[in-house]
């Protein structure tokens, strides 16, 4: 089992920079895909980013391609997205998950989420 906690984000302005870490906890983190989500008010919750579990080969949705970038560092058990070129349209709940199965675009491929991190970009 993992356990996931999300943090680092923050109120910030149009253009400006996050960089999002999620920390997880047991023995087989370095095994797994992982990936992150976001959910904006009123929304479903939708793909943003995948790594595996080696840190190979990434995946972006189209949205945030260009100005997001997903890494890992598995000494220290964390997988981080660094977001450039922030828009109010990013304006979201940032969630970390484990990948299992399937599609990394398919959130049924995901299990072990985080709580989410707020990241809220003004005008």
């Amino acid at each position: 089992q993992v356990q996931l906690v999300e943090s680092g984000g923050g109120l910030v302005q149009a253009g400006d920079s996050l960089r999002l870490s999620c920390a997880a906890s047991g023995r087989t983190f370095s095994s797994y895909g992982m990936g992150w989500f976001r959910q904006a008010p009123g929304k479903e919750r939708e793909f943003e980013a995948a790594i595996t579990w080696n840190s190979g080969r990434t995946y972006y949705a189209d949205s945030v391609k260009g100005r997001f970038t997903i890494s890992r560092d598995n000494a220290k058990n964390t997988v981080y997205l660094q977001m450039n070129s922030l828009k109010p349209e990013d304006t979201a709940v940032y969630y970390c998950a484990v990948f299992i199965t399937g599609s990394v675009y398919s959130i049924g491929g995901y299990d072990y989420w985080g709580q989410g991190t707020q990241v809220t970009v003004s005008s």
